[in-house]
């Protein structure tokens, strides 16, 4: 196997997140990272340790060292810069949503086919242990059927600028809904319906939501998500035999099995850097010649991000 050659795409929020990971990992040589700017590039390449620093995206894809991209700017420029990267010939992680219109996502997914090329959207989620010990003991039946689940996610927006704007792909349904929506469809399926009420702000960018609807196999729930009231950030999942909640389900460190008259099991899994079981994982896909991930699957990615469109069209 080629050693992985990292190009950090996007001085964002999360970008030291997965540059910690690979290096936990060790999965690979992290070459180099682009910002819009040089001078934000330098800054970051300094404080992160990365050897090269670009003030243009254009220029880190023409970088012959780097192999594989990791692409975390604002939501709505995923689509261009991943496509970019495929047309550069360079591998691609792309942190989710892939994209923001499902039409763009299968176009990634056919190029990269077509090019003989990776591309994963960066769905951490569904590596944890902790959502991995859940899936073993939904599928053994220990809570016994599935009737109900109920998602909660709160954050402050207030470190981007941008999740307000529109232009931007802005708004918590994009950033934090896929993550609702995904883990439903990773565990059980598909959606048969959805539908959502919202809060929004003057241009139109919702800054609250409560989504709702049915799984094709019966399964109801109920996600919600503010970036100003402050909920408890817990999935909970309800069956005949119990229950099981997950904090920060997104980020989850552990999940607390409830079963009557019996004390409480608590499955606990601590982790300095959560993104480190998704960059495991694509070291993996690598090591086993594949050019798609066999768990965050373009079936999965175009099914998350077509949920969202739903829901979006209804607004």
């Amino acid at each position: 196997m080629e050693p992985l050659r990292f190009g950090i795409l996007s001085t964002s929020s999360i970008a030291p997140r997965f540059i910690a990971a690979v290096r936990a990992a060790k999965a690979g040589e992290l070459v180099a990272i682009s910002s819009r700017s040089l001078e934000k590039a330098q800054e970051k390449a300094h404080l992160w340790q990365i050897p090269a620093a670009y003030g243009d995206h254009n220029e880190l894809l023409a970088d012959e060292r780097i192999n594989i991209v990791y692409i975390s700017p604002v939501n709505a420029q995923h689509y261009r810069w991943a496509k970019a990267a495929l047309e550069h010939g360079k591998h691609v992680i792309c942190e989710k949503p892939c994209t923001t219109k499902a039409e763009h996502t299968k176009v990634l997914f056919a190029l990269a086919a077509k090019k003989g090329l990776f591309l994963m959207e960066a769905e951490k989620m569904l590596f944890l242990p902790a959502l991995l010990e859940v899936s073993r003991r939904i599928e053994n039946g220990d809570l016994g059927q599935i009737h109900m689940v109920e998602m909660s996610h709160s954050f402050s927006a207030a470190y981007n600028t941008w999740m307000f704007d529109a232009s931007a792909g802005g708004g918590p349904l994009l950033s934090s809904g896929i993550y609702a929506v995904q883990l439903l469809i990773w565990l059980f399926g598909e959606i048969k319906h959805i539908r959502s009420e919202r809060s929004a702000n003057e241009s139109g960018v919702e800054w609250q939501y409560i989504l709702s609807g049915e799984m094709e196999n019966g399964i109801l729930f109920s996600a919600k998500n503010s970036t100003q009231a402050i909920l408890d950030n817990t999935a909970r999942i309800y069956g005949t035999k119990g229950w099981v909640e997950i904090p920060e389900y997104w980020k989850a460190r552990k999940a607390v099995f409830h079963f009557p008259g019996k004390p409480e099991e608590v499955a606990e899994y601590p982790c300095e850097h959560e993104l480190v079981y998704e960059v495991e994982h694509i070291l993996k896909c690598f090591e086993q010649g594949r050019l798609t991930s066999p768990v965050v699957t373009e079936q999965i990615s175009v099914a998350g991000i077509t949920a969202l469109e739903k829901i979006k069209e209804q607004w």
